[in-house]
């Protein structure tokens, strides 16, 4: 993994706005109404070369494929694993249940509300190996005759599965997570032989307290996040911790967050994961001031820091000169050379579900590139 040595780079969480054309065949094939299967293929090809292109346009150094064939970041696996028959419930975060009238209004009239969610109702084996194949071909077609500093391939991990597909089939939530951490293993692993950096989404170390766990305490919650960490870590044994990153985050949608679990009450567990670099909320109102948690714990030798310098749900554009400002903050604490500027969280984590307009996007991504040139100068 590259890191900040002679200017601080950039890089973002994963998911970017798709084509519209390719949402409707996204959804198109989520109802099994989808007409044309090579159409949809060759269109996830070129989508995938046009993402790559725009992030070098603008200015991000280590880039993805936008994750432009995955309905969403964490429900893709149902497509790709076995035991996935049965139907769940909608999931509803603890803050918007005391705001009702604001909570029903977040996802209307939005596709999300028919993406499917099953639950697991049988035995998990990973079975859809060509899916992955399409994904690692698509993104290595899309980088010829371009550049970027790096590349990586987002991935789910167990414990974020575990949060958005329920388990209707194994005997505890400790049988679950292990089922699904030897599983998507494979996928792990197939993106590191790739060449590509893996980044494993893990949002239920954060947003899992207020969702899947909210009525625990937070001894409760620690000891869960501890089994996800030992699951995630037994499915990334393979490969070294100097080529995955992890992403962190408290949910990517507009909502009150006074629920969040405070990053100091989990940062002790989340540096035990195996992955080098750590992606994690930093811009947003209600997480923007816990860069101080790095003041207060030492950060391991070898981990990087991939603090979001932009916020991914409004459609305010950053001025660089705030990303500097933070970028700054983060270098002036941990060192520059273990910062990497990034975002909050997707700009489309599920597809066509975007707070933020896909022109904005663009032009927030331009912002803090700009901002890493501005902090750079300050740095060196």
């Amino acid at each position: 993994m590259k890191r900040s040595t002679e200017r601080i780079l950039t890089t973002h969480t994963g998911s970017l706005p798709r084509p519209d054309d390719l949402v409707t065949m996204l959804y198109a094939k989520e109802k099994g109404e989808l007409q044309d299967q090579a159409a949809f293929e060759a269109r996830v090809r070129t989508a995938t070369a046009e993402i790559v292109r725009k992030q070098l346009e603008c200015g991000v150094d280590v880039v993805n494929d936008g994750e432009v064939s995955k309905i969403g970041y964490s429900t893709y696996v149902k497509d790709r694993l076995t035991g996935f028959e049965g139907e769940a419930s909608p999931l509803v975060p603890a803050d918007l249940l005391e705001f009702r009238d604001y909570g029903r209004r977040v996802f209307r009239d939005t596709p999300i509300e028919s993406m499917r969610r099953p639950a697991c109702t049988g035995p998990i084996v990973y079975k859809n190996k060509e899916a992955l194949q399409k994904d690692i071909e698509n993104f290595k077609a899309a980088l010829q005759g371009v550049a970027p500093e790096e590349t990586f391939l987002s991935a789910a991990s167990p414990g974020v599965i575990s949060l958005f597909l329920k388990n209707q089939y194994y005997a505890n939530h400790e049988a679950y997570l292990a089922a699904l951490a030897d599983a998507m293993k494979e996928e792990y692993n197939a993106i590191h032989q790739a060449g590509f950096l893996l980044q494993v989404d893990c949002p239920d170390l954060a947003m899992g307290r207020h969702i899947q766990f909210a009525d625990a305490s937070l001894e409760e919650f620690r000891k869960k996040a501890e089994l996800h960490v030992e699951a995630l870590n037994y499915a990334l044994a393979d490969i070294p911790p100097e080529r995955m990153r992890l992403h962190l985050c408290w949910g990517n949608y507009e909502g009150p967050h006074h629920r969040d679990v405070p990053l100091r009450d989990i940062i002790d567990i989340v540096l035990k994961t195996r992955p080098a670099a750590i992606s994690f909320e930093a811009a947003n109102p209600r997480h923007a001031h816990e860069w101080k948690v790095f003041q207060e714990f030492t950060l391991p030798a070898g981990k990087v820091l991939i603090p979001g310098v932009l916020d991914s749900t409004t459609n305010y554009i950053e001025h660089p000169e705030l990303v500097a400002e933070r970028i700054c903050r983060f270098a002036e604490v941990v060192g520059r050379e273990n910062v990497i500027a990034g975002t909050d969280c997707g700009f489309s984590t599920f597809a066509g579900f975007t707070a933020v307009d896909p022109q904005i996007t663009w032009a927030k991504l331009q912002a803090m590139a700009e901002g890493a040139r501005l902090a750079s100068h300050q740095l060196w």
